[in-house]
């Protein structure tokens, strides 16, 4: 078994890509700080895969305890690089914190793939690097625009890094480029615990709906869109982990073309933000108490994705649609509200 190190394990979509590295025989370990997550979740993980994964409770940013990782670990094969700041909200009030987290903790990390030559390197990106696209969907050569936030710019000049670092060394790289991670495994076992008030719609959607929100706002419903809200491209958060898993197993059998390769993870289809809460409301029979209120900043106003490469190179197929994200995200919301151990990390941030 190959052993690939993910850092952000704990994380929501780490902890989702862990089970599927697993699932498909690879040995995984953990970097996490839990400063966003809780250790907690790694018991799901272990339930659904029947595998202990170790987690290194490491800042990134601190590079002798990062190096420290590598020393121990040296039959590392492969990094899917997880960990960073995400909430666009934060970021455009707190721009100094995001920067220095976000690339330090890659550059950092860099280093160590370089000192112990790491051949293979998976990077978490975004569509926010697109910026507000001049047409959608937006397909992996369409230009960037100026990102909306300091969250979106760290994911710019992440891809910056990665691509000159891949020029002048070994390392083959990917860069997976996110659009609307949403939903839980279907086991209820792992979910998304956003510590504190949740910065992304659907937490957001199922924490009003059972009651810790008094309600939620619909920022903007003036844009130019169908129903005068932005438009987002939702995709399950186990077809995103999955993709992961392709993306390594493409670098391993040698599949890339160029020494860093791009893919657009979305589903490819827009859903504004009230046709996601009509969704929510359909697959749950809640009524969801929200109000509309003025746009926010950094928000992008329209972006999904046209995925044809990532499907057609990696072998990537979407399994879950819209009424699926939802359900398996308010029987995660429902799980842990009911599971005290749960909802107490959920809401201190307690590891």
């Amino acid at each position: 078994m190959k052993k690939i190190l993910v850092t952000g394990g704990c994380g929501y979509i780490g902890s989702h890509t862990i089970v599927d590295l697993v699932e498909n025989g690879f040995e995984v370990i953990s970097v996490d700080n839990n400063s966003r997550s809780s250790s907690r979740i790694l018991e799901g993980v272990e339930k659904i895969t029947g595998k202990k994964v170790k987690n290194y409770k490491v800042d990134l940013c601190n590079f002798d305890d990062t190096y420290a990782i590598f020393q121990e670990n040296e039959d590392i094969a492969g990094i899917i690089h997880f960990a960073a700041y995400k909430a666009v909200g934060e970021s455009v009030e707190q721009p100094l914190m995001y920067f220095e987290n976000n690339l330090q903790s890659l550059i950092n990390l860099l280093k160590c793939v370089q000192e112990f030559d790491i051949p293979h390197f998976v990077f978490s990106s975004s569509c926010t690097v697109y910026g507000n696209p001049d047409k959608t969907p937006v397909t992996e050569s369409t230009p960037p625009k100026p990102a909306e936030s300091p969250y979106g710019y760290t994911k710019q000049m992440g891809e910056q890094i990665i691509n000159e670092y891949a020029k002048a060394n070994s390392t083959r790289c990917i860069l997976l480029r996110y659009f609307n991670p949403v939903g839980a495994h279907p086991t209820t076992l792992i979910g998304e615990l956003p510590i504190g008030k949740p910065a992304n719609l659907v937490p957001a959607i199922t924490q009003t709906a059972i009651g810790k929100l008094p309600l939620m706002t619909v920022y903007g419903t003036d844009y130019n869109t169908r129903d005068g809200s932005c438009v987002r491209d939702f995709i399950h958060v186990c077809d995103i982990a999955h993709a992961h898993t392709l993306a390594l197993q493409f670098l391993i059998n040698g599949k890339n073309k160029k020494k860093c390769e791009v893919f657009n993870l979305g589903t490819g289809n827009g859903v504004t933000v009230l046709e996601a809460i009509q969704a929510f409301e359909k697959v749950s029979g809640v009524k969801l108490n929200y109000v509309l209120g003025p746009r926010r900043p950094g928000d992008v106003i329209s972006i999904y994705a046209n995925n044809d490469y990532a499907r057609s190179s990696l072998g990537w197929d979407i399994k879950f649609g819209l009424e699926d994200m939802m359900a398996t995200a308010w029987k995660w919301e429902q799980k842990i509200k009911n599971d005290q151990q749960f909802y107490q990390s959920k809401a201190t941030g307690l590891n």
